[in-house]
């Protein structure tokens, strides 16, 4: 509980953006029924790097998003922006048309939402959009 002259903790962005990639990198394995093991195998990466990007310890590497991204079936544009390596199309827009991303930024600003549950929603609000 905090005094009135008390400062709330401050929250590192990286890290809330690390723990947003590895709920949604999560969400999509879960989606695409692969236990981590399965995940690695498809990847050449490690079960515990894979374990720990999930858990949002590590900010992973272009290189890693791409094999991640192609093991699940997912864009790799769509892991960079959620890596927030890059920005959607542009504002209130995304690739899939205007609107997506005020949809999903509503979404993630949810707080009654935990980190796999947003991503879960995301995903399937988007498997709902019409394809590009």
């Amino acid at each position: 509980m905090h005094t009135l002259n008390e400062e709330p903790p401050v929250t590192d962005p990286w890290e809330t953006q690390r723990e947003a990639l590895g709920s949604f990198i999560r969400a999509q394995r879960k989606m695409a029924n692969l236990s981590l093991r399965q995940l690695a195998e498809l990847t050449s990466l490690s079960n515990p790097y894979l374990s720990q990007l999930e858990r949002g310890l590590h900010q992973p590497s272009v290189r890693v998003l791409k094999l991640i991204s192609d093991a699940l079936n997912v864009s790799a544009e769509t892991l960079l922006a959620e890596a927030g390596l890059i920005d959607p199309a542009g504002p209130g827009e995304d690739a899939r048309g205007a609107g997506s991303a005020s949809t999903e930024d509503a979404i993630r600003a949810d707080e009654r939402l935990s980190g796999d549950q947003k991503a879960a929603l995301i995903a399937v609000y988007r498997s709902m959009l019409p394809p590009d």
